[in-house]
């Protein structure tokens, strides 16, 4: 009989169907309903966040290849980067020189053609074409289009006038036109974004 009753007695590890059991059988109820609780969770948040990716064509036109092969020095293109203008220009010897010659205290944005461009490929100049005012496109890409007193780029909505490095010089523009990333995978391509 004491052999009966120490099996039974409570906190006793041999007990079939003790206090220890039913605080075991709870603890395994709580942890279930916890991880039940965290998957469903899961399956709500994860369709949740992925549907906030970019779609497939928005991945698509987040880079921009351009093949500058054809244009010559002193030429100026324009292409879209974004659905937003954009301006690859070939600076000639000339026009580097002439934006270097600019001191850089005296610009309102202050930058050099070096920090403008690619070591080594100080000639090729790529900007966005929206002028930092109020976002008009410049004129100075295009082929007879007016560039303005310095040679740059020219807003004909409010009169911002950029030099060869397309850096604000006068007028309202706040800010330089700004250098999108970009990268050469070739002597005579590049890629924007």
């Amino acid at each position: 009989m004491a052999s009966l009753d120490s099996a039974v007695s409570v906190g006793n590890d041999t007990a079939p169907f003790g206090e220890d059991d039913s605080y075991r059988r709870r603890d395994f109820l709580s942890i279930a309903a916890i991880a039940f609780g965290g998957v469903g969770v899961a399956g709500i948040v994860v369709p949740l966040v992925s549907q906030m990716a970019p779609s497939a064509d928005v991945l698509a036109q987040s880079t921009t290849e351009i093949d500058i092969s054809a244009i010559a020095p002193g030429q100026a293109i324009k292409s879209s980067f974004r659905k937003q203008p954009l301006f690859v220009r070939n600076l000639t010897p000339a026009e580097i020189a002439e934006a270097n010659k600019v001191p850089v205290s005296s610009l309102r944005d202050p930058e050099t053609l070096a920090q403008r461009t690619k070591e080594g490929k100080t000639n090729w100049l790529v900007t966005l074409g929206v002028c930092t005012h109020l976002g008009c496109v410049p004129l100075g890409a295009g082929e007879g289009e007016v560039k303005g007193e310095l040679g740059g780029y020219f807003c004909p909505c409010h009169g911002s006038v950029y030099d060869t490095a397309a850096r604000i010089r006068k007028g309202p523009a706040p800010r330089n036109l700004e250098v999108p990333d970009y990268k050469f995978t070739s002597d005579t391509v590049i890629v924007v974004g």
